[in-house]
């Protein structure tokens, strides 16, 4: 294995694709020492541009991330996905015990109910489309394009998708109205949004966060139901809540390893 540290620089895989690894890539570009570089799935047509290499793409599974990280030189792996982007979490997990390469995760604290929300509360995307309501209405799903195809299981309904790469509707809800946009979102336009479609309910990941909280104070506003799907449950690992505690951790990584002179 090659040696995680040379000529005082340590080389960092941060797997991203949130606004917090947007924030990320900016200081650990800045950040003496460190050499990161930014993995992405490749899901999105035109990514933000960032300040660090791009690696995009998946890896083959645990074992193939392993491989990259021993291969590359990897000191530190930072994981600043999607709370439920599980797959890839759980492989880095797997694949930094495998390499013994340090992990932390930046996990934003979920969002709780409040006494003015409807929510209801399911386990899957397919549990939460399976309890939508017999009487055709106007539903928007924040849920990706992912969840399309569970949303061709219930078609009576007129769906309002967003989406951050444009789509065109697929048979199976051709009627649906797709807006193509990228967060974070501000309250009043989601409000305004709302009420320009008539939207009778709320399909959405509980994500955490600021970013993407828009909706739920939307329809909280307008006292609109809310079907909010549970994160996925990963194996447990080191977590911090912010990219400040992210900053620290890695320095002080850095600093142990300089020192040693790993």
């Amino acid at each position: 294995m090659t040696e995680a540290i040379t000529e005082n620089r340590m080389n960092v895989l941060l797997l991203g694709g949130t606004s917090e690894a947007t924030r990320l890539a900016v200081q650990l570009a800045a950040e003496p020492g460190i050499d990161a570089t930014l993995s992405l799935a490749g899901r999105t047509a035109r990514p933000p541009a960032s300040p660090l290499p791009v690696r995009s793409g998946g890896f083959g599974g645990a074992g193939g991330l392993a491989c990259y990280l021993i291969s590359e030189a990897i000191g530190l792996v930072i994981d600043a996905t999607h709370p439920f982007a599980a797959r890839i979490s759980s492989n880095a997990v797997l694949a930094c015990a495998e390499a013994r390469i340090p992990l932390i995760v930046v996990e934003r604290p979920p969002w709780h109910k409040t006494s003015a929300d409807d929510w209801q509360e399911h386990a899957t995307v397919a549990e939460a489309v399976a309890a939508l309501p017999v009487t055709p209405c106007r539903i928007f799903s924040a849920l990706g394009r992912s969840a399309i195809t569970e949303l061709e299981t219930r078609p009576e309904h007129h769906y309002i998708i967003r989406v951050v790469d444009p789509l065109t509707p697929p048979p199976g809800l051709a009627t649906a109205t797709i807006i193509a946009a990228r967060g974070p979102f501000n309250v009043d336009d989601d409000t305004a949004l709302f009420r320009k479609h008539g939207v009778d309910l709320v399909l959405a990941k509980n994500s955490g966060g600021d970013a993407a909280y828009a909706k739920i104070e939307a329809a909280r506003r307008l006292g609109i139901k809310v079907h909010l799907i549970r994160r996925p449950i990963i194996a447990e690992r080191e977590t911090v809540r912010s990219v400040d505690d992210a900053m620290d951790w890695i320095r002080a990584h850095y600093s142990t390893l300089t020192d040693r002179g790993v």
